[in-house]
């Protein structure tokens, strides 16, 4: 009856042992740090749309003061966005196709929180919804 007790305070110690091992051998390698993105500038309530990557080249701003709720808007014949930010408090819903249709590529972003920045999007963004919680 000893034997099996010490084996098993054998074995918790083994495994408490081993835990502290790795859990050292983690902490103890440096993470590298991927440098921090700048942010676009875009305030609260607003939807920011910029034509480059990156938050680069002037910005389309939308509020919800002249915006009409889950309706489509498309940005100015001829232009695309490819950064936005959403900071409207409300899901925002990103398309490719300029009428929003749903055969082309879309996103929808959360807007609570502080908000949601995309520095690249996955495809030009050319119409948008704002969504009604």
């Amino acid at each position: 009856m000893c034997t099996k007790r010490v084996r098993h305070r054998l074995a918790v110690l083994q495994h408490v042992l081993l835990a502290a091992v790795a859990t050292t051998l983690l902490t103890a390698v440096p993470a590298v740090a991927a440098p921090a993105a700048k942010l676009g500038a875009c305030g609260p309530g607003q939807l920011c749309l910029w034509p480059k990557a990156e938050f680069r080249g002037p910005a389309w701003t939308h509020e919800l003061a002249d915006t009409d709720i889950e309706s489509c808007v498309a940005l100015p014949p001829g232009t695309s966005a490819e950064s936005l930010a959403n900071r409207t408090g409300r899901p925002v819903t990103t398309y490719q196709s300029a009428e929003c249709a749903e055969t082309g590529e879309f996103e929808t972003y959360p807007g609570r929180g502080g908000g949601t920045w995309v520095p690249q999007s996955q495809y030009k963004v050319r119409a948008f919804k704002i969504w009604e919680r």
